[in-house]
């Protein structure tokens, strides 16, 4: 399995389930993708839409550039993409430590949704490669006594500016939110039991790709 992904979410995930992938970054330009895809449509995408297109572009990417450095492989490409939306404002990474901040503020209490694309991509030698893809959502309640202090501790601690939404639910973020509906590690980064669905629908069993110590493998 190769993961078109250099996430450490994602790539523990997929550890924490049996599973050791090769990692590769994609080569996408994502604000340029969404850009120009916007522009031919003249229309602004759906989060659900967002994070479809850039999770198959991306596994495109890795799956050709695979292909072609192994042609050999035999085995799946997975890309992921993600997308925190609260009410009618999309939230990405605020990267900045005064935007994480407000962003707290702004969600104790209150819900949001995460949406997540899945694309995973069947590369046999010698016959076309065949991709299936999804999106999964999960609602997240944040809770509603979060104090300053306890925000400004977390900005802090540097974990919420590089990731969607500005938290986690797997680290430091976790005791602050009270309620997750939908798959958990849709949150974390990649629904698995979308993943594994998708394999399914690639004649790919989920039980086989495990092979990590602890983990039984037919492989």
């Amino acid at each position: 399995m190769c993961l078109a992904s250099t996430s450490p979410a994602r790539l523990m995930l997929l550890r924490n389930a049996g599973i050791e992938p090769e990692t590769r970054a994609p080569q996408v330009d994502e604000e340029a993708v969404i850009a120009a895809v916007e522009a031919h449509e003249g229309r602004t995408l759906a989060p659900d839409e967002h994070v479809l297109l850039l999770a198959r572009r991306k596994a495109a990417d890795v799956a050709a550039a695979v292909a072609a450095d192994d042609p050999g492989f035999d085995g799946i490409v997975i890309g992921g993409d993600s997308m925190f939306a609260l009410g009618d404002e999309i939230l990405g990474k605020p990267y900045r430590p005064e935007v994480a901040t407000a962003r707290w503020r702004a969600m104790r209490g209150s819900t949001g949704v995460l949406h997540s694309g899945h694309s995973v991509f069947r590369i046999v030698p010698g016959e076309p490669a065949r991709e299936a893809h999804a999106v999964a959502e999960a609602s997240v309640t944040f809770a509603a006594d979060v104090t300053d202090a306890e925000i400004a501790a977390y900005v802090a601690s540097g974990e919420p500016l590089q990731v969607a939404g500005a938290f986690t639910v797997d680290s430091l973020g976790g005791p602050f939110i009270e309620r997750v509906e939908g798959d958990p590690s849709t949150v974390v980064g990649m629904s698995l039991s979308t993943l594994r669905r998708l394999c399914r629908e690639l004649d790919v069993t989920w039980t086989d790709l495990w092979n990590r110590d602890g983990a039984a493998t037919t492989q």
